[in-house]
């Protein structure tokens, strides 16, 4: 009897130890993100790779540019990342979050003096 207290009792302690899965599960991985700037447009789409540290810090690429500073944030319900890329000319400040299974963000380069919002949904996975 006193060896099954124990052992529940080693089991009680080892869940709540295990590590809980990152809030930011919901962000990191593949993207396919919609850049045009009408539904009517022609289809343009570039990938987006995202990986979020327990730390909260973003790396990864987005339209042939490695991230080269990037944040993940939650609040009021919300899961969004923020991160900067360049295009050898100057910086992209880009920000999205994860609505409904899909990511709404925009892109901003001063440099380029435009602001283009998009949308983005998971990549297929490879087989």
């Amino acid at each position: 009897m006193m060896f099954a207290l124990l052992l529940l009792s080693a089991a009680a302690q080892a869940a709540d130890e295990a590590p809980a899965p990152p809030a930011s599960a919901g962000l990191s991985g593949s993207w396919t993100v919609d850049l045009r700037p009408a539904d009517d447009s022609p289809v343009y789409t570039q990938p987006m790779e995202l990986t979020i540290a327990a730390d909260g810090s973003v790396t990864g690429a987005f339209y042939n540019s490695e991230i080269s500073a990037g944040r993940f944030g939650k609040a009021r319900g919300r899961q969004c990342v923020a991160f900067v890329t360049s295009d050898g000319q100057g910086d992209y400040q880009h920000s999205a979050c994860l609505v409904d299974g899909r990511m709404i963000g925009q892109s901003w380069a001063e440099h380029r003096k435009f602001l283009l919002p998009w949308t983005a949904s998971r990549a297929p996975e490879a087989k």
